[in-house]
């Protein structure tokens, strides 16, 4: 018989007789073989290559206990991100926690087209909604010389920003707490960048696993899922230099609208990419000033 997730641990298990009970209870534990690989190489503080090297490895009662509480967090749709506390983004490790969104691949684009639109040697950029800081540190990894200011309405989210600033020992940005602009005042900007909120509030999506046990504050925005993106879009161009830009990612069904959003605004030049899946995903646009 296969030991559910719960169960308390065998003695002296293996790793391959951890990983079979993770992955063959999938009615219990909807965890597949490689995420079980990687729960396990957290708790035992080792690469995920060591344990397929060496899948005889003997594991103490106490990780397997520990594995097994995982899977079972895994299995409740808890991100993978959470559980071991860690996410790679643009080849950055970043400390993540349930205060913040996991940062997802396709927000790397806001990154390339920042870092391709704006080549200023000491560029002045904002990063609006920074989470993990995972835009404002990948744009201070690449571009040492630039000024960068990232705000967050949550203090949870600033702080887990500011340890991964420590860790990663970019501690040159300037973390601040507000509600996009507020905190900013009349300062100018050669760089607006920004992964807001974009999900319906009555998007299924925000039940689904992993979505539902990230903070909705950082998910929900109105009905339309354009209530934080107005909002930039409209507050943005007093905090622009003359030939500033603004990059925004945004739903994949939401270029269009973002657009118009842009262009009303007064911005020119304004355009859209799509992300790896080949859905527009990120929007981009020139104020003229």
């Amino acid at each position: 018989m296969t030991a559910r997730p719960d169960s308390p641990p065998e003695r002296g298990q293996t790793c391959e007789q951890l990983l079979a009970t993770g992955v063959s209870t999938g009615a219990t534990a909807p965890c597949d073989r490689r995420d079980a690989e990687l729960l396990l190489a957290h708790v035992l503080a080792i690469s995920r290559t060591k344990i397929l090297l060496d899948p005889m490895r003997m594991v103490s009662a106490v990780d397997a206990g520990h594995f097994l509480q995982l899977l079972a967090r895994r299995a409740n749709g808890e991100p993978l991100a959470y559980l071991t506390g860690l996410r790679e983004f643009w080849s950055l490790t970043l400390a993540v926690t349930a205060d913040v969104l996991v940062p997802r691949p396709e927000t790397e684009l806001v990154v390339e087209r920042a870092l391709a639109l704006c080549r200023l040697s000491r560029a002045r950029a904002l990063d609006l909604g920074t989470g993990s800081g995972a835009i404002a540190l990948a744009l201070a990894t690449d571009r040492p010389d630039w000024r960068i200011t990232a705000i967050d309405r949550s203090a949870g989210a600033l702080e887990v920003a500011r340890h991964n600033a420590v860790r990663l020992g970019l501690q040159r940005v300037d973390w601040r707490l507000g509600s996009w602009f507020d905190s900013v005042a009349d300062e100018h900007f050669d760089l607006i960048v920004s992964n807001p909120p974009y999900v319906r509030d009555a998007d299924p999506a925000l039940t689904s696993d992993g979505v539902r046990h990230e903070p909705m504050i950082a998910l929900r925005a109105g009905h339309d899922g354009l209530a934080a993106l107005r909002d930039i879009c409209a507050q943005a161009p007093p905090h622009l230099s003359a030939g500033g830009v603004i990059v925004l990612e945004h739903g994949c069904d939401q270029d269009e609208p973002v657009r118009k959003l842009l262009v009303d605004s007064g911005f020119i030049h304004v355009r859209s990419h799509p992300d790896l899946a080949g859905l527009p995903r990120v929007t981009e646009a020139v104020w003229p000033g």
